[in-house]
Order: C-alpha cells, then sequence, then structure tokens
C-alpha cells in the first residue's frame, strides 16, 4: 500500500521537502527559507507598494513549511522587521528569523558599511525591539567594515551573544580567509554570499562552509538569465519536469550542498508558491550534472 501522508505534507508544506540543516549544533531549520528584501519599496528603500500583499506573502510562507526567514535593520531601513511582526507575532516555536546589522542607508540603492561596536550595538538593540524578541537566533554581519578592527566588530557581537540577546553569528560576503579570521573570535555558524546556478564566483566558501558544518545561505540564488532562452538546458530540462527555470535553479542549489540554504524573495505570494515548489524537484545525475556544466 503506498503511504500518501508525506505526498500531501509536502505539496501542503514543500519547504519540509527541502530537508532540514542545523546551525550551531541546537537550531534546526528547514533548507529552503525566505529572503525578506524584496518587501521594500524601490533599492530596497521605503515602504513596499502594496503592504498588504507584503503581509500575506509572509504568512503564507510559514504555512508552506518555511521556518527559515532573513532579513536586515537596513531593509527598508527597519521595514522589513516591521512586517515581519505585524505578519507573524507572536512567532511559532520552530520560526527562526535571522537578522543582519551593519550596512547604514542614506537613500535608495545606497549602502555604506559601520562596524562600530556602539552602532552594531545599537542596531542589534533595535532589532529586538522592532522584531518583539528578546534573543535574535541568528544575528550576520552585514558587511565587514575595513575601518574598524575585525577583533572589535565580532568582538561586540560576542559581547551581546554573551548578554543572552543573540543566540548565534554569521557573516556576510566574506572570503575563505575572512572566515577563518572571524573563527578566531568568535563561533560562526553561517556565512551569506552572492551564490547562484550563473554565478559561483564564492565556490570556494561553499566548499569550505559544507566541509565545516556551516550554513551557506545564498542570496539572488534565481539569477538564471541565459540560461532561460528558448533551447537552452534550463528551459528543456524543466518542461521535462513541469517546472519552471526558478524552480529547477533551486533544485540544482538544494543539491549542490547539504548547507546551502537558499532564502529566495518575492512580494508576490504567488511567485512564492511557485518558488517553493522547487523544493520537490528531484534531480537525476545527468540533469545535475548538466546544470552543473553549463556555466
Amino acid at each position: 500500500m503506498t503511504d500518501t501522508t508525506t505526498d500531501t505534507t509536502s505539496s501542503e508544506r514543500p519547504a519540509e521537502a527541502s530537508g532540514t540543516f542545523t546551525l550551531g549544533g541546537d537550531l534546526t531549520v528547514n533548507r529552503l527559507g525566505y529572503g525578506t528584501m524584496q518587501l521594500t519599496g524601490d533599492g530596497v528603500w521605503g515602504e513596499p507598494r502594496d503592504r498588504d500583499e507584503a503581509i500575506r506573502v509572509l504568512r503564507r510562507a510559514v504555512e508552506l513549511g518555511v521556518n527559515l526567514i532573513d532579513t536586515a535593520d537596513a531593509y527598508g531601513p527597519y521595514v522589513t522587521d516591521a512586517l515581519i511582526r505585524e505578519a507573524l507575532h507572536p512567532y511559532t516555536d520552530d520560526l527562526v528569523i535571522a537578522t543582519k546589522v551593519g550596512f547604514t542607508r542614506q537613500g535608495p540603492g545606497e549602502w555604506i558599511p559601520v562596524g562600530r561596536p556602539e552602532y552594531l550595538r545599537q542596531q542589534t538593540e533595535l532589532n529586538l525591539r522592532h522584531l518583539g524578541v528578546e534573543r535574535i537566533d541568528l544575528l550576520q554581519l552585514h558587511r565587514i567594515d575595513p575601518k574598524v578592527p575585525l577583533e572589535e566588530q565580532l568582538g561586540e557581537l560576542k559581547k551581546l551573544q554573551d548578554e543572552g540577546k543573540v543566540r548565534h553569528i554569521g557573516l556576510s560576503e566574506v572570503s575563505v580567509d575572512e572566515l577563518q579570521a572571524a573563527q578566531k573570535v568568535v563561533d560562526i555558524v553561517s556565512v551569506q554570499n552572492l551564490f547562484n546556478l550563473t554565478n559561483r564566483k564564492s565556490e570556494a566558501l561553499l566548499d569550505y562552509a559544507t566541509e565545516n558544518g556551516i550554513g551557506f545561505i545564498p542570496w539572488f540564488p534565481l539569477a538564471t538569465g541565459e540560461l532561460t532562452k528558448e533551447g537552452g538546458p534550463l528551459t528543456e530540462i524543466a518542461a521535462s519536469h513541469g517546472s519552471t527555470p526558478s524552480q529547477l535553479a533551486l533544485a540544482w542549489l538544494l543539491r549542490r550542498s547539504p548547507a546551502m540554504l537558499p532564502i529566495p524573495g518575492t512580494s508576490s505570494v504567488a511567485h512564492l508558491e511557485d518558488n517553493l515548489q522547487g523544493a520537490l524537484i528531484e534531480l537525476s545525475d545527468d540533469e545535475y550534472e548538466t546544470l552543473d556544466a553549463v556555466v
């Protein structure tokens, strides 16, 4: 007799089909998460065009099995934190909200890193207040500030961790050397770098993270560009699965490494539902190798 329970659950909560990863030895999440950056206005600045839809997206993501939501104080700024709290507070016990500090905003599309300890502490305290939590599960340094010694930046985050305000610490946009230097100061459980099917400049970091049990959170995971043109490998394989190129790109990421934690973002419920179906795709060895070789 066929057990249909798993199939039904997967179709209703597809993010659960992506498998799980445990951050820091004690924080288990479904590998396919959701990133909130696209919920803001143009240039990641200001309020969303459709606030009600943004709230629906967040609630629908959780309904579909997402329990890792990525945000940052710089998104808006402060806009996505407020949306998360409005949509999901009080939070379920298994929901992990990962946030970031270390970027200042001067206007649409403008980002300047500031890693002074007092600024990082201020922003962490504001994240706690805006999200409505007593402890941040995963706090990531949004960028390493080259003007401030790394030991001072991470040292302040370690103080916040020791005070019980931060559970785990991660980094964003770093090299292997920078990660190794950071590991001498504090335990790093995740890294978040640009990575997708067509941009693999962070492959060495991904391999290092995989080997050392560090979560790798690829931002901009759905870039497919020329691969979606008529007759291209992505389009052809997607057609054979009855799927979309975006779903296939996510399936490739999930297979690429067990430490991979994609966080595709969108401001549309329909796109969210479409993206998360990527967790249900099982690529054959030949399909995976074909996609792996396209760039």
